[in-house]
């Protein structure tokens, strides 16, 4: 309602293209004034020419603008000379007379100019609003542009990556450029589908549900079973958003490839918040990792990478046997990575 009232407001005065219209209704207004001053009359004191005629000025120069106030104001105020100011229906002038108009000349000009540069104001305020808008939509659109080539670049580069594993022939090499471009197209499809340029958060639930089955289907796999808990409502600040992304994408593609490399199995990523902090969990029920493993040791690059992008992201990353077999990756953030 109140954003209506304003959008009102600003396509005052009214009727701009047919005068016509605004000088008849001012003279219709000023005829109601009129009817009911007379109908006051028994119930008013001796005085008060134009109390019913002050409304008629500043709703006029309201609606209608300055020259239809003036038009009003004039018709009202000879109105109220002739027929309520004694002597009664003449146009004698007095002292008292003359300064009962002046009183009622400076009111309606003090109002009709107040009127008028509010409704100035308004115009200049909706002319920048509309400006506003029109630059909103140009940000968005190059915005959308700007991550749509970027994330085809980033899908070139990854192309080009497994193009090249077909001239390698070492095994360490090939599988190395297949991560690095399977990485990079992630990045990509996180890119285009999740930046927004308003800055708002991501709802975290449909974030990872949407993640977690992009590793999934890239994975090839079709026996293994994900599930996805989180908090309803929850968001994540835009820049933890790629970050993240890449921490749960390793986790769910090392439980696919090394914990359930051979059999069917479930992967449940779970997500909960305390006190602003949050905590992420990928359980597997694979084969699991080593008693002896040494998270900190180990020389598995996507390892490295989850370590590295928890410490930027102010948090800490573990990997560690699970209490009924499988594996659990866990994932720890301060507070202020929530919105």
């Amino acid at each position: 309602m109140q954003r209506s009232n304003a959008r009102f407001v600003e396509r005052l005065p009214l009727v701009l293209d047919r005068p016509i219209y605004a000088y008849g209704l001012t003279l219709i207004f000023c005829g109601a004034a009129f009817m009911l001053r007379i109908a006051a009359e028994p119930l008013l004191p001796n005085g008060y020419p134009f109390v019913t005629f002050f409304p008629v000025v500043i709703l006029s120069s309201f609606l209608f603008g300055v020259r239809p106030g003036i038009f009003a104001a004039i018709l009202c105020g000879l109105v109220s000379w002739y027929v309520f100011i004694p002597p009664f229906y003449s146009a004698d002038m007095n002292p008292g007379v003359a300064v009962a108009m002046l009183f009622y000349t400076g009111v309606v000009v003090v109002d009709i100019l107040l009127i008028h540069f509010m409704q100035r104001a308004n115009f200049h305020l909706a002319v920048e609003r509309e400006r506003n808008r029109a630059l909103a939509e140009n940000r968005e659109l190059l915005f959308h542009e700007l991550q749509h080539r970027v994330s085809n670049n980033l899908q070139v580069v990854a192309a080009m990556l497994a193009l090249q594993r077909r001239h390698v022939d070492h095994d360490v090499a090939r599988k190395a450029l297949d991560d690095a471009s399977a990485r990079l197209g992630l990045v990509g499809r996180i890119s285009r589908a999740l930046y927004d340029p308003s800055g708002q958060g991501q709802d975290i639930r449909a974030f990872l549900t949407t993640l977690t089955s992009d590793v999934l289907e890239a994975s090839g796999r079709s026996d293994i079973k994900l599930t996805v808990s989180a908090p309803d409502g929850l968001t994540i600040e835009p820049a933890i958003t790629v970050p993240l992304a890449l921490i749960v994408a390793e986790a769910v593609s090392n439980a696919i490839e090394h914990g359930l490399p051979d059999r069917p199995g479930t992967v449940a990523v779970a997500l909960e918040e305390a006190q602003g902090a949050l905590a992420l969990r990928i359980v597997d029920d694979g084969h699991g990792v080593a008693p002896n493993f040494q998270h900190g040791a180990s020389e598995s690059l996507g390892l490295r990478i989850a370590n590295a992008l928890a410490v930027q992201l102010g948090g800490r990353f573990s990997l560690t046997p699970g209490v009924h077999g499988g594996a659990v990756a866990r994932l720890d953030l301060p507070a202020r990575t929530a919105c």
